[in-house]
């Protein structure tokens, strides 16, 4: 690289803000001028300068892009990308990139996936709150706990992390079966116990537990909605460690009020923080936690180096991996 390029890091507080954002600058090529903010808009001339902006889960609209005439790539610090407005960047001219193919968050997101399952099926917070309370809740909670051995996982999206929580339930000896808008190859089916591809109702049709790992766009949004969680077992339970728009949430609050669901376990809400009046957040059976899927210490180092590798090669020969804008 000759010229110092410009560079904005843009980490909201909820994933760190400042401190975070300070150690992704500081993995960054020594001639390229990183500022580090926590909204993509907090210092204009900067947006103005940017010619990379990499953002760890802050919102990159059409506006902050019309602010951007130098922008030339965003790199998501994820394997996700609906918190830029893609359509705006394509119509710019700007790149628009993700981590996906490193796998960075695929092992802890499966983990994850599998502690809130874990955690339905074992009335793990209804029996830690009922001891803290003072009662022996074992008669009380008997009859709701199972094992996951035997039970159908379907997984919506056999991806990279998808692919990660179908190993794991092979290990659990769970029967698994997938929807996505393609097979998968067979090399990746067998590795998952021989899972199955079917169609996205039939899944939730045959289902003791929907686990959803696709990524939000304009044809995932609300995609299990009231009608497809009604197809659901009242048995089942549904996760979600990936957006919290695939899922409409009201819809899923009044199934679980109305006993329709034995439980769902949640890591991702729309949006983010939810809001207080948010009805799921008082909904039976639930068990929540923040977004914490893809931040464990190792996951944000790997978040972190694939990322400023993307970068990195850009700024360097131009190479851009996991495109999902493309100029052309």
């Amino acid at each position: 690289m000759s010229a110092a390029r410009q560079v904005l890091a843009v980490v909201p507080p909820h994933v760190g803000g400042r401190g975070v954002g300070a150690g992704l600058a500081a993995l960054l090529p020594g001639d390229a001028r990183v500022t580090v903010v926590e909204a993509a808009d907090e210092d204009p001339d900067a947006l103005r300068r940017a010619q990379v902006v990499v953002t760890a889960l802050a919102p990159v609209t059409a506006a902050h892009l019309a602010a951007a005439p130098e922008l030339e790539l965003v790199q998501c610090a994820s394997h996700g990308f609906d918190y830029v407005d893609v359509a705006a960047a394509r119509e710019r001219g700007v790149r628009v990139c993700t981590i996906g193919s490193s796998g960075a968050e695929a092992q802890n997101v499966a983990e994850q996936t599998f502690a809130l399952m874990l955690a339905l099926a074992k009335q793990v917070v209804p029996g830690h709150l009922a001891l803290v309370g003072g009662e022996w809740a074992l008669p009380r909670l008997q009859g709701s706990l199972t094992e996951l051995s035997g039970k159908t996982l379907g997984i919506v999206g056999l991806g990279q992390i998808g692919r990660q929580v179908a190993r794991r339930a092979v290990a659990f000896d769970m029967t698994v079966v997938y929807a996505g808008r393609r097979r998968a190859a067979p090399e990746a089916e067998a590795e998952a116990g021989g899972a199955r591809h079917v169609p996205l109702d039939e899944l939730c049709r045959l289902s003791d537990y929907v686990s959803l790992h696709a990524p939000l766009t304009g044809e995932t949004r609300h995609l299990l909605d009231a009608r497809r969680l009604a197809l659901l077992k009242p048995s089942a339970f549904v996760v979600n460690t990936a957006r919290g728009a695939l899922i409409d949430q009201d819809a899923l609050a009044e199934a679980l009020e109305k006993g329709a669901l034995a439980g769902a376990g949640i890591d991702v809400f729309e949006p983010e923080p939810p809001a207080p009046s948010l009805r799921l957040l008082r909904a039976p059976n639930v068990v929540l936690s923040p977004h914490v899927g893809g931040v464990t210490r190792e996951t944000m180092v790997r978040i972190a180096l694939a990322a400023v590798r993307n970068v990195t090669d850009f700024l360097t020969d131009g190479t851009l991996r996991d495109v999902v804008a493309p100029t052309s």
